[in-house]
Parts: structure tokens; sequence; C-alpha cells
């Protein structure tokens, strides 16, 4: 199965990483049973569409129907994998796909091959799958494009706020559209927020607590409210502190005020994060390099889907 997975991206398409290896090989090698769970969804018991069409050898097509970048080649290689069919690439993911070419037809991205009822039980899947994830892409990249162009020098990344079930599948599209994919789940990371803070009592107790059993090897994040409870947070030993909900003056004042604080005492090695509210329509208010580190769940929730279609050569 010929795959653009298996092939490094193009400098111009990579975003801030470090390219060396393949994003496809950043899959656990259990994604294939999430693969498996998808497929049993779409067909409980009875292919009853299957027995019509039968199992003779076809060869379908898939068409971009919209512009966007192209994202989720191996879990859609995955799909047919498991129906035995093979998936042959014309076109290398992370590339921007406009739907169509010069002469105005739609441009044909894959070619898969297999007995017609398999094409057919895994279309569907393969597509959602494909279109949702391209879509992540896209929007990551646009937004990285625009916080690029308004000067920003540092990361921007995505949030936990993922869907349950699919979280593999919006983590990769973010990666493959050039931006960070923050923390995968709750064990990557400690990030203290404030529903943390307020059960535990304080600001540093919470860290402390979550020093104890974190140990070296993972960063402790606090979400603030205020430059006093930064400093605390900084104080105890956080890693990274997120200024939430700041204004974007508000934002820049606190961002300046800490790193030069922090620096004089010894920690210029404290990231600062900015998260809540960026959007494509303000993000120029948001962009200040005294922080490290820009979230936003605008590149995954709500993001519109690139369209694809299967046709069976006909």
């Amino acid at each position: 199965m010929t795959s653009p997975a298996d092939l490094p991206l193009p400098t111009s398409v990579s975003g801030s990483h470090d390219q060396h290896g393949s994003l496809s090989d950043l899959l656990p090698s259990h994604f294939t049973t999430l693969v498996t769970t998808w497929l049993a969804e779409d067909t409980p018991s009875f292919d009853y569409g299957g027995f019509v069409v039968g199992s003779q050898p076809r060869t379908a097509q898939l068409l971009c129907k919209s512009a966007g970048v192209l994202a989720g080649v191996p879990f859609f290689n995955e799909v047919f994998r498991q129906l035995d069919c093979e998936v042959h690439w014309h076109y290398n993911e992370g590339q921007f796909l406009s739907p169509k070419d010069q002469s105005g037809r739609k441009i044909k991205v894959a070619t898969v091959t297999g007995p017609t009822r398999k094409l057919l039980l895994g279309e569907r899947v393969a597509l959602n799958t494909l279109a949702r994830c391209s879509g992540v892409a896209t929007r990551s990249r646009h937004m990285l494009e625009l916080v690029r162009s308004a000067g920003y020098r540092g990361t921007l990344a995505g949030t936990r706020k993922t869907t349950p079930g699919f979280r593999l599948v919006e983590k990769y599209g973010m990666l493959v559209g050039g931006i960070d994919g923050h923390r995968h789940d709750l064990s990557s990371m400690i990030m203290l927020k404030d529903n943390h803070i307020w059960a535990k009592g304080s600001i540093t107790n919470a860290v402390k607590a979550a020093r104890a059993v974190g140990g070296f090897a993972l960063k402790v994040e606090v979400e603030v409210q205020s430059e006093a409870e930064a400093d605390e947070a900084i104080e105890a030993g956080a890693d990274v502190v997120m200024l939430d909900n700041f204004d974007g003056e508000g934002l820049k004042v606190a961002a300046k005020n800490l790193k030069q604080r922090w620096k004089e005492r010894g920690r210029a090695d404290v990231l600062l994060e900015s998260s809540g509210g960026l959007t494509e329509a303000n993000v120029e208010a948001y962009i200040n390099n005294d922080i490290d580190i820009i979230s936003t769940s605008a590149v995954h929730q709500g993001v519109p889907h690139v369209d694809f279609s299967l046709k069976i050569d006909h």
C-alpha cells in the first residue's frame, strides 16, 4: 500500500515540526483497533448493501470536492487494509488540495481497489475520518499562517477539548497542519486548573502535591487569573503558567512584567501560555512575544470538514 504518510513532509508544510521522520510513526500500534470499532459500529450485523453488489474486484477514485489540507492518510489506509483493499495515493499528506485541476475536473487524490462490497463497506468510515482530520489540519495551518503573519514567533497549540473517542485523529490533524498538539491526556502533563486549586486550598499546595507524584519527568502547568497568582505558581515551582482569559492589553502587560521579574530572580525558564478566546477574527490582539505558547480550541472545535467522495469506476 503506497502511503504519503510514510514520506517526510516538505518544509513548506511542516509548521514548527522537525520532519526527520513520518508523522504516521507517532501512531500507537493499537490505533488499528480503533479503526476496527468504527467498522463494527457501521455494520453491526448483516451487510445488506454488500449482498446486492457482490465481491467482484473493482476500482474506485477518491475525489476532492472542497479545498483543504490532506490529513488522515494512515486512518484511511487502515480502514481499507482491514477490508482487503489496496490504496494508492496521488498526493502527499500535508499538501493543500484544490477541488479541481486546471482543466476544471475534480482531482483524483487516491485510487482504491478491492472487492466491490468491501469498497462500499469502508467508504463512509474512511471518508468521514479523512474529512474531519483534513478539516482540523486545514484550520490549524490557516491559524498558524495568521499568527506568523502577525509577527508571533512562539508556539501555537490546540487543546484537550477534543471529541471523545476521536482524539487521536484530531490531534494528528493538528500535527499535519503544523501546530503543537499540546497535552494529549491527563497523563502527559500535570495541568492544575481553577478546580484543582480550589479543591486543594492554594496554588502552592497543589503544585507541591503534583511535584510529589510527577517527579522530574512531567511538567507542571498552573492556570492563573492574575499576576499575583502567577507569581505564587512560579515561586512554588511551576514549569508553565497559563494566563487564562486575559484581555489583549492586560495579557501584554502581565506577560512583560512576569518575564522581566522572574528573569531577574533566576527563573527565565518558566513558560507563559495564553488560552481562551483566540479566533481568526481577533488573532492580532493576542500577538505578544512575551507569551511562549498560544493555545486555542478554534483549530478543532466546530471547524468545517474538507469534502471528499469515493466513486467506483464505471
